[in-house]
């Protein structure tokens, strides 16, 4: 099999083609053009019109050495640059007139998720991957996203304006001598870096895997050494400060002619020298991992191979990992989160039929029950607005905007008010959405009634339809539920309307042998 993949980047549009070759990938071709939409959306906040020109000039070019080389599959992808620009939407519908290509933009969960992907299929004879906690560092011209890896699990994922080419613009910002620039990009890195160690789970990290595309090379000319392998090496965090000796307060033109760099990466490097020195401060070893690898290599691999992670780490199980990490996070009731998330799945799958939901969709419903608490986090006072804002506000593997603004609605709606026209977010959903929330929020507030007391007393659950209109929701519990009875008749009345079916709760003790 053949396939290409495209990736329209913060500083330039890349086509890479390959082949399987047995369980190998073997690149065919790779073109490579500069076109700088990040200089304009990070300036701009919108992609200039030249640009527009220059990058559908670029991608019908591509199309014809596509198809030259009769590729069974295309990918095309857009990281940061498009995705933060005003105008994406009329760049992406422009491209998509004037190519016939039609572009996926990757947000950091996506990203994380093809890199993490591919190096368990790229290092599975080299490093054992899926038995040590990582931070994988993957340094683009947009952004520094960071995957927080618990035994293959990704428990957080985060984007930091940190690119080289975001980094360069920064500097070009800075009044002050060459001295006092440096130092000024040192301080923003060094923040940037320790600022989003707050935000790590508190697990003890084993290694680094920074993916780089294109400083790893220069690298090898700045600091020569023969024991160093080619592709996947250890750097040292000594060989950093020397790297930043060699590179700093050097003339662009110097560096250029003496180590042989290309002038566009002479602009960049010593950003990308802090960043690589910086992130030491995430681990307590002296070393880290270097991958010479890319995204779009990544993405070939999983075209070719289809190199999914394995079942136990799907996004499914990705997320539930993150879920439970916000939990621990945020200091929430883990035993109480678990227990809405049971109680929930249980009901989900007896009402499916009946109230016409689909497979995926219980996903949702999951996560709105692990997080339905988190807004606890500021305050006990209408927690349930705090729940939906912090929500709203994460960034969750591998889920577009409106899904985690399904997702927050959901978890607003455990309690108090049902859903409004006058409430924003809710609103802000198309109507196949709304009543999403609808349905799967009456679930979850049965659910959650069901736990009131906080003490998992109900330890199996049933529903049996009754007659048309009746259902009875038999429980199995050792103690009173006198409490989480109490609650039911409050939280089930809106199940009720929106079902048209009566509910019931029967209680069944726990008979012990």
């Amino acid at each position: 099999m053949r396939a290409a993949v495209i990736d329209i980047g913060s500083n330039s549009t890349k086509l890479v083609i390959g082949e399987s070759d047995g369980q190998n990938l073997r690149i065919i071709d790779s073109l490579k053009n500069v076109n700088q939409i990040g200089r304009s959306t990070f300036y701009k906040g919108r992609i200039a019109q030249d640009i527009f020109h220059e990058v559908i000039s670029v991608l019908n070019k591509y199309k014809e050495v596509i198809t030259q080389y009769e590729v069974d599959k295309v990918k095309i992808i857009a990281t940061t640059a498009v995705r933060e620009a005003q105008n994406r939407d009329i760049f992406l519908d422009t491209v998509r007139r004037m190519t016939g290509f039609d572009v996926e933009i990757l947000n950091v969960g996506d990203v994380v998720y093809y890199i993490d992907a591919f190096l368990s299929y790229k290092l599975k004879k080299t490093y054992p991957i899926n038995e040590k906690n990582l931070l994988i560092v993957e340094l683009g011209a947009g952004s520094l996203d960071i995957s927080v890896m618990e035994k293959g699990f990704a428990v957080a994922s985060f984007g930091m304006p940190l690119g080289t080419l975001r980094l360069k613009q920064f500097k070009a910002g800075i009044v002050g001598s060459k001295k006092e620039i440096y130092q000024a990009l040192e301080e923003y890195v060094e923040n940037e870096i320790i600022n989003t160690k707050r935000s790590f789970p508190d697990i003890k990290i084993d290694d680094i895997i920074l993916i780089d595309e294109s400083y790893s090379t220069e690298l090898h000319k700045v600091i020569p050494n023969k024991n160093r392998a080619a592709s996947f090496f250890t750097f040292q965090f000594r060989e950093s400060n020397l790297l930043i000796s060699r590179i700093k307060g050097k003339k662009l033109d110097d560096l250029s002619e003496f180590y042989d760099i290309p002038f566009e990466h002479t602009e960049a490097i010593d950003g990308y020298a802090i960043v690589l020195n910086k992130l030491f401060k995430l681990l307590k070893k002296r070393s880290i991992y270097i991958l010479e690898t890319s995204l779009a290599e990544a993405l070939l691999a999983n075209v070719i191979y289809g190199t999914e992670l394995a079942a136990k780490y799907s996004k499914e199980n990705q997320l539930i990992s993150v879920a439970k990490f916000l939990c621990y996070k945020f200091d929430l009731d883990i035993k109480h989160a678990k227990q809405v998330a049971f109680l929930s799945e249980e009901l989900f799958k007896r009402l499916q039929s009946a109230m016409g939901l689909k497979d995926k969709d219980l996903l949702y419903l999951l996560l709105a029950s692990y997080l339905h608490n988190i807004g606890l986090f500021i305050n006990n006072r209408a927690h349930h607005k705090h729940t939906e804002y912090i929500i709203n506000s994460l960034s969750l593997f591998r889920l577009k905007p409106v899904e985690i603004r399904c997702i927050a609605c959901i978890a607003r709606y455990h309690r108090k008010a049902i859903p409004q026209k006058s409430h924003f977010y809710y609103q802000s959903l198309a109507v196949s959405e709304r009543i999403l929330v609808q349905k799967l929020s009456s679930i979850l507030r049965i659910a959650n009634s069901l736990d009131a007391s906080h003490k998992q007393k109900v330890k199996a659950l049933d529903v049996e339809f009754v007659r048309p209109g009746e259902i009875d929701l038999v429980v199995s519990a050792q103690e009173s539920l006198a409490l989480e009875r109490s609650m039911f008749t409050d939280r089930k009345k809106f199940y009720e309307e929106i079902s048209g079916s009566v509910v019931n709760l029967k209680v069944k003790p726990v008979t012990t042998a």
